[in-house]
């Protein structure tokens, strides 16, 4: 196992070798007003050190804890470090939690300091600071807004640099002898978890974990210090904090902050990223605005379009599956190359990527194949929060449809007599925040329980199957297998979600969420009226659409799947709102919390399972500001034929 010199053991120690080395060379990029603004990695290590100070001032002490909430901002990664620097503990938040999920973290994380980008979050760390008898100080970056508030313990960003430098002007040596006391086995950063059933745990991870799998993945995949990213998923999930933060500083590479959520999709195009990380939820929709724009183009662009993607897509489906190659797409692909594809990836802005990843859960299949026969290198990583993301990748040129790859070097993979997959590595966390009990059943003699059911093939590649939790069977014995399902649907670009439902049951069902960019656009061109998500969603119109992808998903499990060949889909709905991360409906990930859906919608559900062909609904919604509303609707349910 590879070891970390105790001179470049933690974040803080690199960031300095950065901004000695690689001085002049842009660390990270932020789009602000319509023009990127850089900063060099001296830029990024002189900002940290200026923030750390200014906590220093405030009273900072090792193992304190800094909450960490808004969009992807230079400023938050140097308050990460900053906090490093000190020997204290970044806590990032998902940006969009609501009150109760913040208060959650930020008490059970026990933060004495927040950072926040702006306005919207300080007001909602403001509400919860009641709750949150540790946290004292409130630092914002954004002061748009603020100049009001006068609350004790706030104070802007430019403010705490201030007293950062005359608190240096007294302790000269300080700030370098704080980052000399950090060692490797130091805990770097605590990801909150998803939560998926039942509160978020916090996931210690140590500089020696992260930095040896930055530079395992590094080296087995070939980053290097030119490449470039799109830091845009949230900081608090553990894949922006290994690409964004972890791999770019131990790499050199820069990152490129979009300047906001909305404008992500064009700011991919401007920067032409060489290293991308996305979850399949963000494929999705790539691929869910790829098609809007095919299906609004003339209808000759449109037929061409259809026939070279048809051509490609099948070709890389037979290379992924070892076949042998036609003929005739094989000479058609430079013309194809020409006309479609290359165009296409140049308006996703993906022509120079040379490294991407799926990562967070499946993706379906029919998505994975549409990417890479653009000639895009997308692979399927596993991984988990737990493991420092990386568990398997798969390897270029050993690309294979059905599995996440082979485990990464120095990671052990085993899988148990139930079938659920256990590795270890130098990646695998020290354990939940103030919870031994969970860490137990997860780690056990340096194993890693996943949770997941999966098998290694003839050639090393791990399969998953799914959930171990949420395998099942029908009532005839039929193995179901919910997550495969739920993804064969989520390739239409006209679902948006989907749950799967069986266990136990003589056949399976689904509720199902339109996507309402695609679905509404599809409506408009054929003059179908509509005035929100609920009106849209139950249009007979609409119904027929979606009951089409339904039937492609039965057609396709009964000439794909023998095993999952009885788990066709007999009867569905499309639910009357959005499933939700605020009503803790799915994660800030996008992950089903089943048992709460389950809950939520039982009339629906047994609905599904009798004779009735429609089913009144009243459901609960909750905004960002913690207010609670009401939507009603009149459910229709259909079966498929």
């Amino acid at each position: 196992m590879s070891s970390v010199g105790s001179a470049f053991d933690t974040f803080p120690k690199l960031a300095r070798a950065n901004a000695e080395r690689l001085a002049r060379q842009v660390a990270i990029r932020e789009k602000d007003l319509g023009i990127w603004q850089a900063y060099t990695w001296r830029d990024y290590f002189e900002r940290s050190r200026r923030i750390a100070l200014g906590l220093a001032a405030l009273g900072f002490a090792r193992g304190d804890k800094t909450a960490i909430v808004g969009d992807n901002r230079p400023e938050l990664y140097w308050a990460a470090l900053a906090t490093q620097a000190l020997g204290g503990v970044p806590v990032p938040l998902y940006q969009d939690s609501i009150e109760k999920e913040l208060a959650y973290i930020v008490d059970h994380a026990e933060a004495r300091f927040a950072v926040a980008e702006d306005q919207e979050q300080v007001d909602k760390l403001l509400h919860v600071r009641a709750q949150c008898p540790r946290l004292e100080f409130i630092v914002y970056d954004d002061p748009r807004g603020m100049r009001a508030y006068s609350e004790p313990g706030l104070l802007s960003l430019a403010e705490l640099e201030e007293r950062g430098e005359k608190f240096a002007l007294g302790h000269p040596a300080y700030f370098d002898d704080e980052v000399a006391r950090g060692r490797a086995e130091d805990t770097a950063v605590i990801c909150y978890t998803s939560g998926t059933t039942g509160t978020p745990k916090g996931a210690m991870l140590s500089y020696r974990n992260l930095i040896e799998m930055a530079r395992i993945a590094t080296e087995r995949e070939g980053l290097r210090r030119d490449d470039e990213a799109l830091a845009y998923l949230p900081m608090a999930w553990v894949g922006d904090h290994m690409l964004s933060y972890a791999q770019a500083i131990v790499t050199g590479f820069a990152i490129n902050c979009p300047e906001s959520a909305a404008t992500v999709l064009h700011d991919l195009k401007e920067i032409g990223p060489t290293y991308f990380f996305a979850p399949p939820r963000i494929w999705e929709n790539l691929l869910t605005n790829v098609m809007i724009r095919v299906e609004d183009a003339a209808w000759p662009k449109r037929k061409l379009i259809h026939f070279f993607l048809g051509q490609a897509q099948d070709l890389e489906r037979r290379r992924l599956n070892g076949q042998p190659l036609p003929w005739l797409p094989r000479l058609l692909a430079p013309l194809g190359q020409l006309l479609v594809y290359g165009p296409l990836r140049d308006n996703l802005g993906m022509r120079r990527i040379r490294t991407a990843y799926t990562a967070g859960e499946a993706i379906g299949p029919e998505i994975f194949v549409f990417f890479r026969a653009l000639g895009i290198n997308v692979k399927q990583l596993y991984g988990m929060t737990e493991a420092s993301v990386f568990v398997a990748v798969q390897k270029d040129g050993d690309v294979r449809l059905d599995t996440v790859g082979t485990p990464m070097p120095e990671v052990e993979i085993k899988i148990s007599e139930t079938g659920e997959v256990l590795f270890r590595s130098p990646g695998v966390f020290q354990g939940y925040f103030k919870n031994p009990e969970a860490t137990r059943q997860t780690v056990e003699d340096g194993w890693i329980h996943s949770g997941d059911a999966g098998f290694l093939d003839a050639a090393g590649h791990l399969k998953i199957i799914d959930r171990a939790k949420d395998l099942g069977r029908l009532a005839d014995g039929t193995m179901f297998a919910p997550k495969y399902l739920e993804n064969k649907l989520k390739f239409s670009q006209f679902v948006k979600e989907a749950v799967t439902l069986g266990p136990g049951r003589p056949y399976v069902t689904a509720l199902i969420n339109i996507d309402l960019g695609a679905v509404g656009n599809w409506a408009e061109r054929r003059g179908i009226a509509y005035t929100s998500y609920t009106d849209l969603s139950q249009k007979p119109e609409v119904y027929d659409l979606i009951q089409q992808e339904v039937v492609r998903v039965n057609r396709s499990l009964a000439v794909e799947d023998e095993v999952l060949r009885g788990a066709r889909i007999r009867k569905f709905l499309i639910l009357h709102k959005e499933l939700d991360p605020d009503d803790e409906e799915i994660t800030r990930t996008r992950k089903v919390r089943r048992g709460h859906v389950a809950q939520k919608y039982a009339a629906l559900i047994e609905a599904l399972y009798g004779d009735r062909d429609r089913v009144a609904v009243e459901a609960q919604v909750t905004y960002e500001d913690g207010r609670t509303g009401t939507i009603r609707a009149d459910v229709a349910i259909r079966e498929v034929v």
